[in-house]
């Protein structure tokens, strides 16, 4: 009840709210559509009910915003209807068109209360991103840039984006891990989110991480198994699909799903349908290789061995015509020997009797001439020994010479002595000491 107060009317604030209730009941008793985004879908497990938080934006700035209700038995169909038709749970950051009507609560305030959701407008909604983000990467000119790279020869070394708990990478790896064929793999786990609205995000970060250190790595795996289609809508994304496009590592997707392709796997170097498809994928890459160099390595052992064979035969063939080349070259030169003995044993029995005919000659030549040259050598040392007893001392003595010596050596020129030295003249009869009182040099 208001109350007067003078000339003013007073209204408690429950009353404005009642009246603001009653007209607007009265003025909209009819549900209608509106299209908006849904910013927050807010869900409560506990109670199972919805308060999605809708919104409207225009040049990326917010124009409009209602706070919405959503009961818990209108979420459950609408949400099975999204899974059925979308392939995706009703899910923030999405646009939907949705039948409302518009309740005010006194305590609440306005809101709008959702009865259904059309998934065929969201569906057409997500086709249009998709549609603009090829049409985005195909006017840059990197929608196949991607596809262009070299891929290696041997992919041994992966990195892959991916959940551990995944049952897609436990599958990729088994199959890896226990090929028959024993090929050998190196890979790395880059732990992401691989839906929902933060998985671009994720697997972006984790692509730029790959990035820093690509040198290590041959190509990337993006494996996601397990989720069946739901939550792909990611993977449309232009911002994920511009980063694989422009990566410079060969990206493989094998993201689980039977629907038609998303963006990311359109451009990426390769896509496999499900993880095992993408694990054989890469073991079919080493058969490519092996394979050829297994038939090379089986026809070059075929071809030795035939060249083996046609060597050894050739060998046989030329050590059967060494052999008797050999004994008849064996023969003729056993033959040629004997003849040769017997004609040095005949050349040197003449050559014997001949030397010796000459060494006896030659020996009474020699005997000749040696008594000969005997005779001449002994009257030339009998004229030498006459000669040299003449130069005797002695003999010079006995032939009235001297020999006159200072200090015991002989004097041969004046510089020897001086006035008053002793000098001893020896004779043939003995030794004469004389004193030196003059020295006269002779006239020239």
């Amino acid at each position: 009840m208001s109350e007067q107060s003078l000339d003013k009317k007073i209204y408690s604030l429950f009353e404005v709210n009642l009246s603001i209730q009653k007209t607007l009941a009265g003025r909209y008793k009819s549900a209608f559509w509106v299209k908006a985004e849904m910013n927050k879908l807010n869900y409560y497990s506990q109670s199972g009910h919805c308060f999605p938080e809708m919104v409207e934006k225009k040049d990326g700035k917010v124009i409009a915003q209602m706070r919405c209700s959503l009961w818990k038995n209108d979420f459950i169909t609408i949400n099975n209807a999204f899974l059925r038709i979308l392939k995706e749970p009703l899910k923030d950051g999405i646009k939907i068109l949705f039948l409302a009507q518009i309740t005010f609560d006194p305590t609440y305030g306005l809101s709008l209360h959702i009865l259904d959701i059309d998934p065929s407008y969201t569906l057409g909604d997500l086709e249009k991103e998709k549609a603009e983000s090829i049409q985005k990467l195909k006017s840059e000119g990197i929608y196949d840039q991607n596809k262009t790279l070299e891929f290696p020869l041997l992919p041994q070394r992966i990195a892959i984006i991916s959940v551990e708990s995944s049952k897609g990478y436990g599958d990729f790896m088994n199959i890896l891990n226990t090929n028959p064929w024993n090929y050998k793999f190196f890979s790395l786990m880059f732990p992401s989110l691989l839906q929902g609205e933060k998985a671009v995000e994720s697997i972006i970060h984790q692509l730029e991480r790959i990035k820093k250190v690509k040198r290590h790595f041959d190509i990337v795996v993006i494996i996601r198994g397990g989720g069946g289609d739901i939550g792909l809508s990611c993977y449309n994304n232009y911002n994920l699909a511009r980063e694989i496009a422009l990566f410079p590592l060969p990206v493989l997707t094998g993201i689980g799903h039977s629907t038609n392709e998303t963006v990311s796997e359109m451009i990426s170097y390769s896509n496999a349908i499900t993880p095992s498809k993408l694990a054989e994928y890469l073991i079919q890459s080493f058969h490519n290789f092996s394979i050829p160099v297994q038939k090379a390595k089986e026809k070059i052992e075929e071809r030795a061995l035939r060249f083996i064979r046609d060597e050894q035969g050739k060998l046989l063939s030329e050590i059967k015509l060494f052999s008797a080349v050999t004994k008849r070259l064996l023969q003729e030169d056993y033959t040629n020997l004997k003849n040769f003995k017997t004609a040095l044993q005949l050349h040197a029995i003449i050559s014997f009797q001949n030397q010796r005919s000459i060494i006896g000659r030659s020996s009474s030549r020699l005997i000749e001439r040696s008594q000969q040259l005997l005779k001449d050598y002994k009257s030339e040392l009998l004229f030498l020994e006459k000669n040299v007893n003449n130069m005797h001392p002695r003999n010079v003595l006995k032939r009235g010479y001297s020999i006159a010596r200072i200090e015991g050596k002989a004097i041969s020129n004046l510089n020897q002595i001086k006035v008053g030295d002793i000098i001893y003249t020896e004779l043939f009869e003995g030794t004469i000491n004389s004193t030196i009182n003059e020295i006269l040099t002779a006239e020239k």
